[in-house]
């Protein structure tokens, strides 16, 4: 159960007789696994009874069940988008069923804890997460009709002991073309919710790498989701230099891209962030230039005139370089890009 299962008085998670009986429809219920109570779901692990196969029942109470811009009901929108979908790392739909006053989804149950569980990992295992969950969002975002998740948090990423990600509840997900319902617009974890999100403006394939980030950050920082919007400014910016001190330079402009407030800025897809994050090294020391990457972003000219005279000083020659995000305007200096994604090589010259 998560910590929010575990509240003073709450009867419901706690009392298995509370829990519906399904046996009518073949499954018995095991366990609550998390509520949103002001939302009308529950999700409970329960198996068949036929069979003892565990599975996932996601429980909606009709009562407090809104309609979509489309007129279309939570969990209806939910089973459309399951259906078409085919990836491991996705549990499918497997049922669904009516009780009177409520509905019940039926999903394939993954034997993998939800991040939304204290767990601390190491940042090269917080990479190895990341590209999996990249490679997810890759694939909606290569559907004929590319979906947006709207909902990337801790709680909805469940992690295995081969740090294998799996992304769960599809309740908010929407095709990108659709239009959002102004009543949803801006439901999500404060915090995770994207900045363009907020204010109205259309979602793009960069939308669901900024919660990405954010769960990242998380992750990294061995918070829970609910102390994540501490960490934003005004500005809706992470103050990376006091957060994550520890990741390398190249790790940390990354991770910056991925949580840029304007959308234009970040990566533009799954696909690019993912080409981008693979050959990173997450940890990384402070040798040579290393110091300076981290504060190229706000002083990019004088980071460059500190890499001539560091240059000079230590006797480089012209084929040595380094690493350095952001555009060269000195005469001295020479720019190559190998893709708009990359990060550009500096080269010095004698």
């Amino acid at each position: 159960m998560t910590e929010k299962n575990l509240k003073h008085g709450d009867k419901r998670s706690n009392c298995h007789q509370d829990y519906p009986n399904l046996s009518g429809f073949g499954y018995e219920v095991i366990q609550e696994l998390g509520h949103n109570y002001e939302g009308g779901r529950i999700t409970y692990l329960a198996q068949q009874i036929n069979c003892q196969q565990k599975v996932v029942i996601k429980e909606f109470c009709c009562a407090k069940i809104t309609t979509d811009w489309h007129g279309n009901k939570p969990y209806e929108r939910e089973i459309q988008l399951l259906q078409k979908l085919n990836h491991p790392r996705i549990p499918c739909y497997l049922n669904s069923f009516e009780k009177t006053g409520f509905f019940y989804l039926v999903q394939e149950y993954k034997k993998a804890p939800s991040l939304g569980f204290r767990r601390c990992f190491h940042p090269e295992e917080i990479k190895k997460i990341a590209i999996s969950i990249l490679e997810i969002l890759d694939y909606l975002q290569q559907q004929k009709s590319p979906i947006i998740h709207r909902d990337i948090k801790p709680e909805n990423i469940l992690v295995d002991q081969e740090l294998n990600a799996y992304l769960v509840d599809f309740g908010l997900a929407q095709v990108q073309t659709e239009k959002s319902d102004l009543s949803t617009l801006v439901v999500g974890t404060p915090g995770f919710i994207p900045p363009e999100e907020q204010f109205g403006h259309p979602l793009t394939s960069a939308s669901d790498l900024y919660s990405l980030g954010a769960t990242l950050i998380c992750l990294l920082n061995n918070i829970p989701a609910r102390e994540i919007s501490q960490l934003i400014d005004d500005q809706y910016r992470f103050n990376f230099h006091k957060i994550l001190p520890h990741i390398s330079p190249t790790f940390r402009y990354w991770l910056k891209k991925m949580v840029a407030p304007n959308h234009k800025q970040r990566y533009a897809n799954a696909g690019d962030a993912l080409a981008a994050l693979t050959p990173i090294k997450v940890m990384g020391s402070k040798k040579r230039l290393d110091h300076v990457l981290s504060i190229v972003d706000h002083k990019k000219n004088l980071a460059i005139l500190i890499l001539i005279i560091l240059g000079i000083s230590l006797g480089w020659g012209a084929s040595s370089f380094v690493s350095l995000p952001g555009n060269a305007i000195n005469s001295n200096v020479q720019v190559k890009q190998n893709n708009e994604h990359s990060i550009p090589t500096v080269y010095i010259k004698k």
